[in-house]
């Protein structure tokens, strides 16, 4: 399947690995280019020398291109943004603010650009300030999300921009492709799926979380303080909750989940660390290679966009 996002990032299939923090590093990018989709490393709150590595390591697997996410928020995103041009990553895509004044380095060095969006409004600003591309991301997501679904923000996207759009958010197979497809996104964004393929290093507890969850098992917090992240519910979340209902400050909340992505990840503690992961997680049963997973979701699309 040829689109505008597969001829803009030089790859087989619009299919495109979200920049998840502590997720997506080098061997996962990797992985994901590999098969014929565009592999991301999430750069999140990482040191700006431990994102060169990784993409010096993610070199060292794949001659495919791949890119990385920056979190704008981040204390080394000024580093990370030179990085990116020293390196020569192929596409950046951004989330967590406005990456307006990086855009004229990043495109004088090559480098495609692609916001992730939650809303029409930041979408066109994008699209002014430059961007080849956007990131639709509904909030069916895990992580930090906003606040319209994926079916109705993709759409309205696509009709507010010139530029292609990609979807995100609540796409786990061929089916969610094939949606994207009809509602004009030219590529689809996975991160949840991804997050238990073979090639991907979090903990084996992580993995299992997520392959055991209902369709109910997702739980937002962070809402009353306008910074809503969606992950599994577990003791963390329970005891979040709580403390949010009972009008706990931004701080306090803060610090029970300081740390608490890592816990998850690495350390494997699914009970009291955030186990970000999307509404999709219930329908996530299987461990596959990300070739498995990537060459499943095409045919299953193709076949129901009846492009075979």
């Amino acid at each position: 399947m040829k689109t505008r996002v597969t001829e803009l990032l030089g790859i087989e299939k619009p299919i495109i690995q979200g920049g998840m923090a502590w997720v997506a590093e080098s061997h996962l990018a990797a992985a994901v280019s590999e098969a014929g989709g565009f592999g991301i490393i999430g750069a999140a709150n990482a040191p700006a020398d431990v994102v060169r590595n990784y993409i010096r390591e993610a070199k060292q697997m794949t001659d495919k291109p791949f890119g990385v996410n920056i979190m704008l928020m981040s204390p080394y995103a000024d580093e990370i943004a030179q990085v990116v041009v020293e390196e020569g990553v192929a596409a950046v895509t951004t989330g967590a603010g406005n990456p307006e004044k990086y855009m004229e380095q990043w495109k004088a060095a090559g480098i495609k650009v692609i916001p992730v969006v939650a809303s029409v409004a930041l979408a066109r600003r994008m699209e002014r300030c430059g961007a080849d591309a956007v990131v639709a991301e509904g909030t069916e997501s895990g992580g930090h999300i906003g606040q319209a679904t994926t079916m109705t923000l993709v759409p309205q996207v696509v009709d507010a921009v010139e530029i292609p759009v990609i979807a995100a958010g609540g796409i786990g197979d061929g089916r969610g492709f094939a949606a994207a497809i009809m509602l004009g996104a030219e590529a689809v964004q996975m991160g949840t799926r991804f997050c238990v393929s073979n090639e991907c290093t979090v903990h084996e507890k992580y993995k299992e979380r997520i392959l055991k969850a209902k369709d109910i098992d997702s739980e937002v917090t962070g809402r009353s303080h306008g910074h809503p992240v969606r992950g599994l519910r577990n003791k963390m979340t329970r005891e979040y909750l709580k403390l949010e209902a009972n009008g706990a400050s931004f701080e306090e909340l803060e610090n029970l989940t300081l740390g608490g992505l890592r816990r998850a990840v690495v350390d494997g503690d699914t009970d009291n660390g955030s186990v970000l992961a999307g509404q999709i997680a219930g329908m996530i049963n299987k461990r596959q290679s990300c070739r498995e997973i990537i060459d499943e979701v095409m045919d299953q699309a193709e076949t129901l966009l009846k492009l075979k």
